[in-house]
């Protein structure tokens, strides 16, 4: 228990000191007390430095690195872009930002299983909830887990900002629950392989994928071929197993 405690106590600390310093802190740099907890970031600003495309030793043009951002230009030849490193247990935090109409996506536990990265990674949504076609919305599970409705508007949870501004995810992946948040607002938690998220998937496309969110370690992949959207501050806090 009192490792539990430690380890949900040193997640919640990084991230209000990510919030408190943000404001003074240069993009794609991590801080002193960030460095300490054990943060690791993920993009530079200034290369693709171990990132490359799904099932490919490079990056295709339509991803380009403008202005510090890692920005999907061209969505007709982009694809899936994949981290340099794998993970397990781990809380990621980075910015993003959308073009109008725009889709995109965060993917985890992507392995080369599949023919596709979504094959065997479940996607935090990214997406301009104002002109997107898909009707899975920014910061859902896709097709798995959504926020409830909200008590102030009658309509279901959406703390995005509109397409063309920056928004904030914290994404926790972690053995006790795992976290959506947008912009600071929690929408939901959820355990991975828990029964609730077995049904989940068992009733959705993923059904027929046999080795969708089953391996429990692998990449983070960003979404690139559905709309423009650019990314910063990417960074990655690696949790214990317990």
């Amino acid at each position: 228990m009192k490792r539990l405690l430690s380890a949900a106590l040193t997640v919640l600390t990084a991230a209000t000191l990510h919030f408190n310093v943000s404001a003074e802190t240069p993009p794609n740099a991590l801080t002193a007390a960030e460095k300490e907890a054990g943060w690791k970031l993920l993009f530079d600003g200034q290369s693709f430095s171990g990132w490359h495309n799904f099932n490919k030793p490079d990056v295709r043009p339509g991803w380009t690195i403008k202005d510090g951002t890692l920005a999907c230009v061209d969505p007709h030849n982009a694809g899936d872009l994949i981290s340099p490193e794998e993970f397990t247990w781990f809380e990621l935090q980075l910015d993003y930002n959308i073009s109008e109409g725009g889709n995109s996506g965060i993917m985890f536990h992507v392995t080369n299983d599949g023919k596709s990265a979504w094959e065997t990674g479940p996607e935090f949504q990214l997406e301009d909830n104002a002109k997107a076609a898909d009707p899975q919305r920014c910061g859902w599970l896709y097709a798995l887990y959504q926020p409830p409705v909200d008590a102030k508007t009658g309509k279901t949870l959406d703390a995005t900002l509109p397409a063309g501004q920056w928004n904030h995810v914290r994404l926790v992946i972690a053995p006790n629950g795992c976290i959506h948040e947008i912009n600071g607002v929690k929408y939901f938690d959820y355990i991975l392989g828990s029964d609730d998220f077995n049904a989940r998937v068992a009733k959705s496309k993923f059904a027929k994928m046999p080795k969708f969110a089953k391996t429990g370690h692998g990449a983070i992949a960003l979404q690139g071929d559905h709309g423009q959207v650019s990314f910063r501050n990417i960074k990655v806090l690696p949790l214990p197993a317990h």
